[in-house]
């Protein structure tokens, strides 16, 4: 039995998204990315190998999954065994402090801590690049989870160089989210489902690689020049544009819901009055609103109008992997 091993990591938002796969077994993205990582939403999770296990045995905040459900740990593990030289099945308890599979990348601080703990667990000592590019065959968003603040997931061309890099892990000015959560329920189109149909079918897709690209680079610069304002900007229009690939899909798709649109009119309602602030979303109907710490009260005063204080969760920037 080897020693049991605890991870934690955190959740990121991406300001530059990443939106379809070129080569989806090792998850190679067709355009580079670039994320925030956020301080209160992270995944713990544990992991200790065992030969006394028949099989792997995965929990996920306390309910134990069944093989089907399972198969992606499942998969991930197996890819941590075959490098470790081992054969014995995990024992994984993994708890979330994030809404699973409700657009608030779940998935990234989920398979980025099973990545850290798993692997310390199987006796591998992993540079954070090599940690970086583990996590991505579970989840193409937790290769970023790695590393904290503002961080740039290169799209490469293969396995050894598709990993996330940190482009600020200190951030020296006022920049935070606070994420409305609309839906908690699990998004009627999953994240890898929904980008394969987009790839495959949207007349517009072709578009959206190039764009984006040009989008990170002008993120960057922003980001280099503290300009909150432009940050703002670029987010909202990258998000909107991936989002518009969903609704050109065939069949078209889109995850909205009727309180996206609310959310989305308030911030611009609030930005037509003064207020700096920006929204930007991932594949769910959660809608992050993009500003600074000192116009946050003011904004929260407005969204608290229309939607419960408990479901406004204001973030700071957060760290990165962390065994504990």
């Amino acid at each position: 039995m080897t020693k049991a091993i605890t991870a934690r990591a955190h959740t990121n938002i991406a300001l530059i998204k990443y939106w379809g796969k070129l080569d989806a077994d090792l998850i190679i993205p067709q355009n580079s990315s670039l994320s925030l990582t956020l301080a209160p939403f992270y995944t713990d999770t544990t992991v200790q190998f065992s030969p006394e296990l028949s099989h792997d045995q995965i929990k996920i905040d306390g309910q134990l999954l069944s093989t089907a459900a399972g198969q992606r740990v499942h998969t991930f593990l197996d890819l941590v065994r075959q490098r470790a030289g081992l054969t014995a099945f995990a024992q994984v308890d993994s708890t979330n402090h994030v809404p699973t599979a409700a657009g608030l990348a779940s998935s990234a601080s989920g398979f980025a801590a099973l990545a850290a703990a798993a692997s310390k667990a199987a006796g591998l000592e992993l540079s954070l690049p090599e940690l970086s590019r583990l996590a991505r065959r579970g989840s193409g968003s937790a290769t970023r989870s790695i590393y904290g603040g503002f961080v740039e997931w290169q799209k490469g061309h293969d396995d050894l160089d598709s990993q996330a890099v940190p482009f600020q892990e200190k951030i020296d000015f006022d920049i935070q989210m606070i994420a409305i959560l609309l839906d908690p329920r699990p998004k009627k189109v999953a994240s890898r489902a929904g980008m394969a149909q987009v790839v495959a079918t949207s007349p517009y897709y072709a578009a959206w690689p190039p764009t984006a690209e040009q989008d990170l680079i002008a993120m960057k610069a922003a980001i280099l020049k503290k300009d909150l304002n432009l940050i703002g900007q670029l987010a909202e229009a990258n998000a909107m544009k991936m989002h518009a690939t969903t609704l050109s899909a065939s069949p078209p798709f889109t995850y909205f819901e009727p309180e996206t649109l609310t959310a989305i009119e308030l911030v611009q309602n609030l930005r037509n009055n003064g207020v700096s602030c920006y929204y930007t979303m991932d594949a769910g109907p959660n809608v992050k609103v993009i500003c600074s710490a000192k116009e946050t009260p003011a904004i929260l005063a407005q969204l608290q109008q229309h939607f419960p204080a408990d479901h406004l969760l204001v973030a700071k920037p957060g760290p990165g992997v962390t065994y504990i």
